[in-house]
């Protein structure tokens, strides 16, 4: 069963469409990014699978039940930090988590203490008194105390340093090897790189992709520098995939898309002196996703 599943999924505000016929499957216990500029339907999605929202058109399932219908039973079983967290600033950050966890029915006394020491958040500060970081690491903990078999998540690292992003990061995998879910938007290509399984990139609330980053890693581009041996000429077909840009006396400057292996081999047949290869360049391959379909837009 999918953790995630949206049918022609649809919101309108007015004459505003914020989603349109988001078909989206999130298999149980992924590491599963939400991609997309500013505007893309990213939130909006997220609050129609929380059953915050109720959808214009189509349908959305949640652990097997209806995000909607279901909304009120489901959200015990899921986690969820919006991107603008808020909190009643008179109360503690102690009084606020054990606020929500009486709500759940007070089981994460434990889990809640644990989150608070190792995320480095003092409990027994006013909100009124916590930086907008220390705000998110309490949005953090709310979210993830209670263990939810699904955890949403809508710009989690905002504010935070590096270290404390981290120590959130090794939580979010450890979620993921007890085979529960966590669906993140970002903002951030490399975040979403590093930790993802699968991502799914909305532009102008369609979906315009869902791969593996594996997948992707494959398309993405690979810029390359050769320094060919002085007086030498490079083996005469170049393979599919390597563009050069630029051409000065024995170097060439391009790029590669594909497997490496054809490009290595290619270059095994030529008098090359040095080469350099870059990882794959995902975000130009996101940044052209955007593009192509800001120009479908326009």
């Amino acid at each position: 069963m999918d953790a995630v599943a949206t049918y022609g999924l649809t919101k309108h505000y007015g004459a505003h469409v914020a989603l349109c016929g988001l078909d989206l499957r999130v298999p149980t216990g992924r590491l599963f990014g939400f991609l997309g500029p500013n505007g893309a339907g990213k939130t909006t999605a997220l609050r129609l699978l929380l059953g915050l929202l109720r959808p214009t058109g189509g349908r959305a399932e949640v652990l097997g039940r209806d995000a909607w219908r279901d909304g009120p039973t489901l959200r015990a079983e899921v986690g969820y930090l919006p991107g603008d967290v808020r909190f009643y600033h008179w109360l503690t950050g102690r009084q606020t988590l054990a606020f929500f966890d009486a709500a759940r029915g007070g089981r994460a006394a434990g889990e809640l203490n644990r989150l608070a020491e190792r995320l480095a958040l003092d409990l027994d500060r006013k909100v009124r008194d916590y930086s907008r970081g220390m705000k998110q690491k309490l949005g953090l903990i709310a979210a993830l105390m209670h263990r939810p078999r699904l955890l949403i998540l809508d710009e989690p690292t905002t504010s935070l340093d590096p270290l404390m992003r981290e120590a959130l990061y090794a939580e979010l995998r450890a979620i993921v090897a007890e085979d529960r879910t966590v669906l993140f938007s970002s903002h951030t290509l490399a975040e979403v790189e590093s930790l993802c399984d699968e991502v799914a990139i909305l532009r102008g609330g369609r979906l315009i992709e869902q791969e593996r980053v594996s997948v992707l890693r494959e398309r993405a581009v690979r810029r390359v520098e050769i320094r060919f041996q002085p007086g030498a000429r490079p083996a005469p077909s170049r393979p599919a995939g390597f563009e050069v840009l630029g051409e000065a006396d024995a170097q060439w400057r391009g790029t590669w898309t594909g497997p490496a292996d054809r490009l290595l081999a290619w270059l095994a047949s030529c008098p090359v002196q040095d080469v350099t290869i870059a990882p794959p360049d995902l975000e130009d391959l996101f940044l052209a996703y955007y593009a192509e379909q800001e120009g479908r837009d326009l």
